[in-house]
């Protein structure tokens, strides 16, 4: 039986089926990007929710696996060279999960890194910015009379959503009529923006038909459906 016990994360989250992918994580738009991800490759996994409302992402045991307190972050007891291996970061992740399975990534080193610079571009761009147009128009930022910073990152993040839409004409995916981890990291997070910032008018998003009509496209896949709402948050 695979034997976890030397990772203190196991502590606070004991595992059920050590020889399957530990997943600790929450239904953000940054956590559901490997929910899913696992869900379209199948790999055995057992997701662990990591409360924010109890502050669980600082405890000890979740910082002896990412010492940056955010997630994702994976413990995958069968690791290069048959090793555990502890890993954080989602779009490191989605790298990974796509190399061990060989799925969801061009097998050709050009098309490989086609992929990787459009998860680049979501981890630098789309992520940070939509963020910060959930707090300034959902969250705290709602107490700032001074609407110049939510302005500034509307505007930033309609910028985005024009580079996103141009890429996805007359394609079908990011990378065209291929499916792939560039769409895996991207669109939970327009998904994000127009529904649980509620900054889609803000935004225009109507505007970016081709980041709609994705968008469409993304949420009925199944794996995605199941993925969404993975880790079940808290009753």
């Amino acid at each position: 039986m695979t034997d976890l016990s030397a990772f203190p994360i196991t502590k606070k989250w004991p595992a059920e089926h050590p020889e399957r992918i530990q997943l600790y994580s929450l239904p953000t738009p940054n956590g559901v990007k490997i929910s899913i991800m696992l869900e379209e490759i199948g790999l055995p996994y057992e997701p662990h929710l990591v409360r924010f409302d109890t502050d669980d992402q600082m405890t000890p045991e979740f910082l002896s696996l990412n010492p940056n307190n955010k997630i994702p972050a994976i413990l995958d007891p069968n690791g290069p060279g048959g090793k555990p291996l502890p890993l954080f970061e989602s779009g490191a992740i989605l790298i990974y999960l796509a190399d061990k399975s060989g799925q969801l990534i061009p097998q050709d080193a050009a098309g490989r890194y086609e992929a990787i610079q459009w998860v680049m571009f979501q981890m630098g761009g789309i992520g940070p910015m939509f963020g910060q147009v959930g707090f300034f128009h959902k969250f705290a930022g709602k107490e700032y009379e001074d609407k110049r910073p939510r302005d500034r990152y509307v505007a930033e993040s309609r910028r985005l959503l024009g580079v996103l839409n141009q890429r996805l004409e007359g394609r079908d995916w990011i990378l065209g009529e291929q499916y792939s981890i560039a769409d895996i990291a991207t669109f939970p997070w327009v998904r994000n923006l127009a529904g649980f910032y509620e900054a889609g008018e803000l935004v225009g998003i109507q505007d970016f038909t081709n980041v709609t009509r994705v968008l469409a496209a993304f949420v009925a896949r199944p794996a995605v459906e199941r993925g969404l709402n993975i880790p079940k948050r808290p009753a």
